[in-house]
């Protein structure tokens, strides 16, 4: 399907347009303590939310990783937060995203090597420089009925995101390029 044909769906059906569910931001330390607290620091100047720390899956002793430690933080942004996070974060990566970043259901992820590359952002000695992966879910108005634990029931492959429409519609809300 060509790109006219899909923004003429879009507008003939609002409920075919796609829209951003959730941003999830993480920063993976590998350690708890201070730098751990530091990165935290960074998340939440940068998305004006509280991080919420996530512990170790399993002891790793050549990392000196212990089961059940906090070793990296995350936030989840949803609506205009996301929105305008996501708009910084793509000028951090000169406006311009893989192919392979985007996976069959019109999900994406990217990261970034520096936080102080994020336009506004001042680089500050004492917390240092940390990177980040960014996840980007998005979903059409009707995925609830597909999630929702009472009168749960599934969704049609008409209704499903292709890759190719959350394409689309990062190349049109961003312009963002696709490479």
């Amino acid at each position: 399907m060509s790109e006219e044909e899909i923004r003429k769906k879009w507008n003939e059906n609002p409920m075919l347009k796609p829209r951003i569910e959730k941003v999830t931001v993480n920063i993976s330390v590998g350690a708890s303590g201070e730098p751990l607290e530091r990165a935290a620091t960074i998340l939440k100047q940068l998305t004006d939310q509280q991080p919420c720390k996530r512990k170790a899956k399993q002891t790793i002793r050549d990392f000196g990783i212990r089961k059940g430690e906090p070793i990296a933080c995350l936030v989840t942004l949803r609506k205009e937060k996301a929105k305008d996070f996501l708009k910084k974060t793509f000028r951090a990566v000169d406006n311009k995203l893989s192919k392979k970043s985007f996976d069959r259901y019109g999900n994406f992820s990217f990261g970034i090597k520096e936080h102080i590359e994020i336009p506004g952002t001042k680089y500050v000695p004492e917390l240092g420089i940390y990177g980040m992966d960014v996840s980007v879910a998005l979903g059409r108005p009707g995925y609830r009925v597909k999630r929702r634990h009472r009168a749960k029931s599934k969704i049609g492959p008409d209704h499903l995101l292709t890759a190719e429409e959350a394409m689309l519609l990062i190349k049109d809300e961003f312009e963002v390029e696709i490479v």
